[in-house]
């Protein structure tokens, strides 16, 4: 019987009789505030518990051997496709002039629609130019002659005809695709160096009159992972009566993206600074749009992780804890306020 009346004594809740227990419209306007609001704080904190949150740790850059992928889609409003090239170049010595493998491109007109890529354009172009071309051709002989006199072949002809017909028409180009280089600094440019340089003074004129006005709409180093802002997406950078050749530096961070699944994405992160050149008259180089890029030595690890259930169990403890004895507190001083108000007022009806 002492051990029972001792186990009894250190009961935390005890219990009051039915008829001692008084209910309140107040106490039951708090009690269904007090559900709500740990309705509400579970919801969250459940929610909060399947989550994940990244967690960031750098090592030394291990890799050898792999290449690295860029991927780029580029508009340019002011040149046709037929006067861009994308070269590479990278520091063991590599050098790719005019790269078309996983690279595209695609006709604009002025008003920046597809009207073509730039390998079907050739043969439309050409059937056009037949039928089209038949009742002009007395007007072009001056102009033939005077380009044979230059030393310039049939096929060069033809090309400064339609490029000059094409920036006449406003056209346009978007320049598209991957580029797997060297896992090494360097790096790639998009501009007319493609052309022979007297081609090029045929088209425009002179350096000063090339416009290499771009919008970047994706430039990334690998796939995109969560949370992921490649910093150059959506750089528009259009010239009005002026040229001049784009340069951009950027530093590549390797990167590895751990899922909750355990799954691992490889990929690159980068920073990037911007510097632009005037041209003038007596430059002897051509506009362009550079990409200079460098890699860091350190590779970053973002790995998913989700909270311990014991967490979420201490944290859920607390927070409904804390709601009921606030709403607790709150019923007592309610009952206490609603009685000292209602006391005066029945002593003065006895009065």
């Amino acid at each position: 019987m002492g051990v029972k009346q001792a186990i009894k004594s250190l009961d935390a809740f005890p219990r009051a009789e039915d008829h001692l227990l008084q209910k309140t419209q107040s106490g039951a306007l708090v009690s269904i505030v007090g559900l709500v609001i740990m309705a509400t704080l579970f919801f969250h904190e459940l929610t909060y518990y399947l989550s994940t949150y990244t967690v960031h740790q750098m090592s030394v850059d291990l890799k050898r051997g792999e290449t690295l992928p860029i991927h780029i889609n580029m508009t340019f409003p002011s040149l046709p496709c037929d006067v861009l090239s994308v070269d590479a170049i990278d520091m063991s010595g590599k050098h790719e002039v005019d790269l078309d493998t996983n690279i595209w491109k695609l006709r604009l007109n002025s008003h920046g629609h597809i009207i073509g890529t730039e390998y079907l354009s050739d043969l439309v172009e050409k059937e056009h130019s037949a039928h089209k071309h038949d009742d002009e051709k007395e007007h072009h002989d001056d102009a033939d002659k005077k380009l044979h006199a230059l030393g310039f072949d049939q096929e060069a002809e033809n090309m400064i005809k339609k490029v000059k017909q094409a920036l006449a028409n406003g056209e346009g180009c978007r320049v598209y695709g991957v580029l797997d280089v060297q896992r090494v600094a360097g790096n790639f440019h998009i501009s007319v160096h493609g052309l022979n340089i007297y081609v090029a003074q045929m088209i425009f004129g002179g350096s000063t009159h090339v416009n290499v006005s771009h919008i970047i709409h994706d430039l990334s180093f690998g796939p995109k992972y969560p949370g992921l802002h490649n910093p150059l997406d959506g750089t528009v950078r259009i010239l009005h009566d002026a040229s001049g050749t784009f340069k951009y530096y950027i530093k590549i961070v390797p990167t590895e993206y751990r899922y909750i699944s355990k799954e691992v994405l490889p990929t690159n992160q980068f920073s990037v600074s911007e510097y632009f050149s005037p041209m003038n008259e007596f430059d002897r180089t051509w506009p362009a749009v550079y990409f200079l890029y460098d890699l860091s030595p350190i590779t970053v690890t973002i790995k998913e992780e989700r909270r311990s259930f014991l967490h979420f169990i201490t944290r859920l403890c607390a927070v409904l804890g804390g709601t009921f004895a606030l709403t607790g507190m709150l019923d007592r001083w309610m009952y206490r306020l609603l009685e000292g108000l209602t006391k005066p007022r029945a002593r003065g009806v006895y009065r």
